[in-house]
């Protein structure tokens, strides 16, 4: 059986062929995996506000309000937390796009006082060693507690007084400022975040 002639044709009908289907194939694997990836955001979410809010009885999540600020592409979520039908404090996702390897987003919970109760990395992309270190209770302890109306959330290096990360300033620095937006955030709303559905 004489070989078939390689033509150009030949060529560009199966170099189509194959990202058709390389296309396709990934199309379904996307739709398939779009349910589970908003299921694991949402249970990380939702993990996240028990260990950042003081003590709540209502439903976070479904009593969210949608904030805005210049200093973020995304819009900012604000999570209320009622006790007994009382204001107890809110968590509020913080965002910034300066950390070394770009986004850095955390959740900030708040007292019904201001007081920073706890800090949770949501997402980060950090170099593992080092700027990955800002999960660790050490780092976050600094926070805990203050109040950022008188605490100043800066690396001591630019005059503020949390201790810099070792090797990793520019994610410390980018911690600080994601943070301080979230508190910037809460102070905006938190009038509103007091009379929200519960």
């Amino acid at each position: 059986m004489p070989k078939k002639e390689s033509t150009f044709m030949n060529m560009v009908v199966a170099l189509l062929t194959i990202t058709l289907v390389s296309g396709l194939s990934l199309g379904l694997v996307n739709d398939l995996t779009i349910g589970p990836k908003a299921k694991a955001k949402l249970e990380q979410k939702v993990n996240a506000l028990k260990l950042v809010l003081p003590t709540f009885d209502n439903n976070p999540v479904s009593d969210v309000i949608i904030g805005k600020s210049d200093l973020v592409k995304d819009s900012i979520e604000l999570f209320p937390a009622f006790s007994d039908s009382q204001f107890v404090g809110a968590a509020v996702v913080g965002s910034t796009e300066k950390g070394f390897s770009g986004l850095i987003k955390i959740m900030v919970g708040f007292s019904a006082e201001g007081n920073i109760e706890n800090i949770v990395v949501l997402e980060q992309k950090e170099t593992p060693g080092l700027g990955t270190k800002m999960k660790d209770e050490s780092f976050i302890n600094q926070y805990k507690g203050k109040n950022p109306s008188a605490f100043n959330m800066k690396v001591k290096k630019d005059g503020g007084e949390i201790d810099a990360l070792t090797g990793a300033t520019i994610t410390s620095r980018a911690f600080c400022d994601a943070a301080q937006v979230a508190y910037d955030e809460y102070v905006k709303n938190v009038e509103v975040l007091k009379v929200a559905k519960h």
